[in-house]
């Protein structure tokens, strides 16, 4: 699964407490990793943070993650500041849908070769067009003078086809999870963190 962490349109206190939350989540889940993030003002800090964290070894509740997380602290940046409470997002969203390639869901249907190449053009059935039956995704392969070199072909073509569908839902899954960074919605926190040390109040 994906977890957004952001900010918001918030200031650098905000961005901050992402980057205190983006640790807390990396010691609390070891596979976790960050896929994506956009950078805050200071270091250590961040806009917005993208993580892929493992489902089966997520220390929480998914369902339970999604909403807002208040941190209560005096501004490290703004010492006569009188705000303390700052405000950050979490989503959680399940990873983008990812087609397995597989000849078993592949079906191959012999065709006959046009345009030049003579009486073989005719009376040969070497050409081929390889459907993938999970998408309907369709190529066809006349190249080669065999039918298994255009079998190949075909399948490989198919291959790339289905790889760059995955490449394509990835990106419009990052797209629409970046548009939830304006997103913050405050109060009703589902955990609240405390002073410098971000330290979880029970």
């Amino acid at each position: 699964m994906w977890m957004q962490i952001s900010s918001g349109k918030g200031p650098e206190e905000c961005e901050l407490a992402v980057g205190h939350f983006l640790q807390t989540i990396l010691k609390e889940n070891k596979t976790s990793r960050v896929i994506d993030a956009v950078p805050g003002r200071y270091n250590g800090t961040y806009k917005s943070v993208l993580l892929s964290i493992d489902p089966d070894e997520y220390k929480g509740d998914s369902g339970n993650t999604k909403g807002t997380i208040l941190w209560i602290c005096q501004s490290p940046y703004r010492p006569n500041h009188r705000r303390k409470n700052w405000f950050i997002n979490i989503e959680v969203y399940q990873s983008a849908e990812r087609l397995n390639f597989t000849e078993y869901d592949v079906k191959i249907v012999a065709l006959r070769r046009t345009g030049p190449g003579g009486q073989n053009v005719n009376k040969v059935e070497t050409a081929v067009r390889a459907v993938h039956i999970p998408t309907g995704l369709t190529v066809t392969a006349s190249e080669e003078r065999s039918q298994y070199m255009n079998k190949k072909l075909a399948l490989a073509r198919l291959a790339n086809l289905i790889e760059t569908k995955n490449e394509d839902n990835n990106s419009n899954h990052k797209e629409s999870m970046w548009r939830q960074h304006n997103l913050l919605t405050r109060g009703n926190p589902m955990r609240i963190y405390e002073g410098k040390e971000f330290k979880l109040k029970q």
